[in-house]
């Protein structure tokens, strides 16, 4: 295997305010692996600590199979939220706090849980799933000041807010990771020049 430099694809990135709704985006050489090309939905941020959840990773389970009274037939995608609480399930949605009860609304038109019966028989009864919401395992936490850090040490790049609220909940993978690095402009093409897996090349 060829020694491959990947200082030429090194970018400092624009430094925004955080906030709760922003985007973080993964620098192409994160390879952590449960951070490796995701994009971070941020719910929380303050003094005390920052929390999110990966939007693009999923697994290879289905609602039904997590949770009871799903119906199989529903085919909705679970997500892997992050590192933190594995043993609990999340969800993120635009549905707001009349269609799910008790919804926080932690940036505009985006909500994070609610009454979990109502959320269920929202999939039930049919309706849509992509663009709406999205469940997760486990949720993406940063002590006080850790974030910061990380930010500065060019580990993630920030968006303010997608370009329509109803894309952070669709598509999954490595395409949604370059479409949110489209999204920051032309001074992060590079990023999406380096292939994904630099070792196999």
């Amino acid at each position: 295997m060829k020694y491959i430099d990947t200082s030429f694809f090194k970018i400092t990135t624009e430094k925004i305010p955080v906030k709760s709704g922003s985007l973080l985006i993964a620098e192409p050489f994160l390879e952590e692996s449960w951070f490796n090309r995701s994009v971070i939905s941020l719910i929380d941020h303050s003094d005390e600590g920052t929390t999110g959840v990966v939007l693009n990773h999923p697994l290879n389970n289905t609602l039904d199979e997590v949770l009871e009274g799903v119906s199989a037939d529903s085919h909705v995608k679970v997500y892997c939220g992050g590192p933190m609480s594995q043993d609990r399930l999340y969800f993120v949605h635009t549905l707001g706090d009349t269609i799910i009860p008790d919804a926080r609304q932690y940036c505009p038109d985006l909500w994070i849980g609610g009454d979990f019966d109502a959320a269920i028989s929202y999939i039930n009864e049919g309706y849509p799933v992509e663009g709406q919401i999205r469940f997760f395992i486990g949720y993406s936490g940063w002590e006080q000041g850790q974030l910061d850090r990380e930010i500065e040490e060019n580990t993630w790049a920030i968006q303010p807010k997608s370009e329509t609220v109803a894309q952070i909940l669709e598509g999954e993978g490595d395409s949604y990771w370059h479409r949110a690095v489209r999204s920051l402009g032309s001074r992060y093409r590079l990023w999406q020049l380096l292939p994904g897996n630099i070792k196999s090349n």
